[in-house]
């Protein structure tokens, strides 16, 4: 080889050089690899924001057929037709109590006495006045009897002249005497024995009974206590218990006097008590009273029970629905149901939006009978909360963030 040759075969020592060429290559990759990060984030961050639907909730929830067709909605309370303050007619010292609140009496049983010394000693006076009386009249009948005979004896002789007509007269007066005695003796027993009624009377108001069956609700007075039928004196007692006849229970319910037309008498209603929410009552319309309270504008409706319940007590508040007719037997059972805003359709389905956390599943639905605001629906428990008004953007998996209403 010659030196030519050689001469062209040399080192480049130019680093800077070599490191262009690199650099040119290497930096359009870089700005790639920058941007498609940047893309990423922007979708992430777009699908973060966006995407979250702010939505209410609402609840499944258990209702009844008769919301369909309820044509009328009131309050009231529950009361028993026949209640009673018992009292005593006497006025005394109570000395005995056998009722307590919640005992069950039937009618005419004993359930307080007052002090009745005074009274029963009248009752023994009044009945020894008619011992006396009796008496009386026993002796006034031997007197008739001996009166009569004299007088036989006296007609028999003044015929056969052996006595003179005066002795006659004196027999005939005395036997009219003794007759005429006899009648004021049996009126002196008449009286001795009402005497006698009157002090049983006495004695029988220091006792007091129960009206007719039903059960105590409250206890007025305590053994010690001075008991009067107008409790005027100081510390005094008027009614010893207060009772009521369970089998009247009725609901008194307030109705706006220009909806009294929507209401009749033997209107079927439904009645719900507030201290036993779950059961609905059967009931219906028994009458109402005829004056308006003009500071209310209001009607009394008497609601009367179809079959009573052992757990309905007095002044326990209710609302009563009437009916615009008379439940069949399968409408009067809880069915599950939701506001109609919240059962959409998704590819010709009926859906629903379940709230899991933060995000959405959607649940397929069976759309039944309307009942008010609400839909009858099934495949899908009682108190699941759902999407109250999904959007048509919502589906299954969507981000959401719950809003107030």
């Amino acid at each position: 080889m010659d030196q030519q040759d050689l001469s062209k075969l040399r080192i480049d020592r130019n680093p800077v050089a070599a490191y262009g060429k690199r650099r040119s290559f290497t930096r359009p990759l870089i700005y790639a690899a920058m941007l498609g990060a940047l893309a990423i984030g922007g979708w992430l961050l777009y699908r973060n924001v966006q995407s979250v639907f702010s939505v209410e909730a609402t609840n499944i929830v258990s209702a009844y057929p008769s919301q369909g067709y309820t044509a009328l909605n009131a309050t009231g309370y529950v009361v028993a037709q026949r209640k009673a303050a018992v009292a005593s007619k006497a006025t005394g010292r109570l000395e005995w109590l056998g009722v307590a609140e919640g005992s069950r009496v039937k009618t005419n049983e004993v359930i307080a006495r007052l002090e009745s010394n005074d009274v029963l000693a009248s009752q023994d006076q009044a009945a020894a006045g008619v011992n006396v009386a009796k008496a009386n009249l026993e002796q006034g009948m031997a007197e008739l009897r001996d009166a009569n005979a004299a007088l036989k004896r006296s007609q028999e002789l003044i015929e056969k002249k052996y006595i003179s007509a005066s002795a006659h007269d004196s027999a005939v007066a005395r036997a009219a005497k003794a007759k005429a005695t006899i009648a004021s003796l049996k009126a002196a027993i008449v009286a001795a024995e009402a005497g006698f009624n009157v002090a049983k009377v006495g004695v029988d108001q220091t006792v007091i009974r129960a009206p007719f069956d039903g059960v105590v609700l409250s206890k007025s007075a305590n053994i010690g206590d001075i008991v009067t039928p107008f409790s005027s004196a100081i510390d005094s007692k008027g009614a010893v218990v207060t009772m009521a006849d369970m089998s009247t229970l009725e609901v008194e319910a307030d109705v706006a006097e220009s909806s009294l037309a929507k209401i009749r008498v033997g209107m079927p209603t439904e009645i719900q008590l507030d201290a036993i929410p779950d059961v609905r009552f059967a009931g219906s319309v028994d009458r109402t009273v005829p004056t308006v309270d003009r500071t209310k504008a209001t009607l009394l409706v008497k609601v009367r029970f179809k079959e009573l319940d052992p757990r309905v007590l007095p002044d326990m508040s209710a609302k009563v629905a009437f009916l615009e007719k008379e439940l069949a037997p399968d409408e009067k059972k809880p069915v599950t149901a939701v506001n109609s805003s919240a059962v959409v359709t998704r590819a010709g389905q009926s859906v629903v939006f379940a709230i899991e956390g933060e995000i959405v599943a959607q649940r397929a639905v069976q759309r039944g009978s309307p009942l008010g605001d609400l839909v009858a629906i099934t495949g899908m428990p009682a108190q699941t909360k759902v999407v109250a008004k999904p959007p048509d953007a919502m589906q299954n998996g969507s981000r959401i963030k719950l809003t107030q209403k």
